[in-house]
């Protein structure tokens, strides 16, 4: 009986090569943390004869797109898979708790670093907003801002045409640093084991903790805004 031939894994990376590549957006990424996703489904790299593993650029770039979403926003990796499953189906899915749609290059590409100038320029938010949302503790006070501080004032300049100021979110900032303290007291038995993996299981359990307050919070709010039709 003839051999089974092998895969052909030239031009392929190890999953030295992987962490290499990715290490420097994501620090705390290890060998442990790339074969978890592999064991949850939502990556699945070629396999040599021998059972080494073997990654594709387009594996790469779906293990960058996993990790941007849970570390930037927060989601859990239920919420991930999903998002994921609906791209490779053609599908141009929105991440829960907004309605902005994600494209490949906007989660995948560096995040920038704008001058108060740039910011005012691609939001339209007026000076006064900025300083506004600045004392409520809303965007940093100070320059770079990045596309997190974009996002924050592009939704600050559509709230203002409904009249509510950052003033009036004043109090997101406090529970924000509430849910922060409750998430970081309940992972911190995960990162103070003896491991070399427990900062990066610490972050990943945070983010998935994070991503579950954000669906309770979404669905409260729902709720609430259901009396509207009563």
């Amino acid at each position: 009986m003839s051999a089974k031939p092998a895969r052909q894994t030239s031009g392929l990376l190890s999953i030295g090569q992987v962490l290499q590549r990715l290490s420097s957006e994501f620090v705390d990424l290890s060998p442990s943390k790339v074969r978890f996703l592999e064991d949850q489904g939502l990556v699945t790299p070629e396999r040599t004869q021998s059972g080494y593993r073997k990654f594709s650029s387009e594996h790469v770039e779906r293990i960058r797109t996993i990790l941007t979403l849970q570390r930037d926003h927060y989601l859990p990796l239920k919420v991930i898979r999903t998002y994921l499953d609906d791209v490779d189906e053609g599908r141009q899915p929105q991440l829960p708790g907004g309605n902005v749609e994600l494209s490949g290059a906007s989660i995948l590409s560096t995040e920038r670093r704008l001058t108060r100038a740039e910011l005012l320029e691609e939001t339209g938010a007026s000076r006064r907003l900025v300083l506004d949302a600045q004392q409520a503790q809303i965007i940093t006070s100070g320059e770079p801002y990045t596309d997190r501080t974009v996002a924050i004032v592009k939704a600050l300049v559509e709230l203002a045409g409904f009249g509510i100021e950052p003033r009036h979110l004043r109090g997101m900032h406090s529970a924000a640093a509430r849910e922060a303290a409750l998430i970081e007291q309940a992972v911190k038995p995960i990162a103070g084991k003896r491991s070399a993996n427990a900062k990066s299981n610490a972050q990943t359990a945070a983010a998935e903790l994070a991503g579950h307050i954000q669906s309770i919070r979404d669905v409260l709010t729902q709720n609430a805004l259901g009396t509207l039709s009563q």
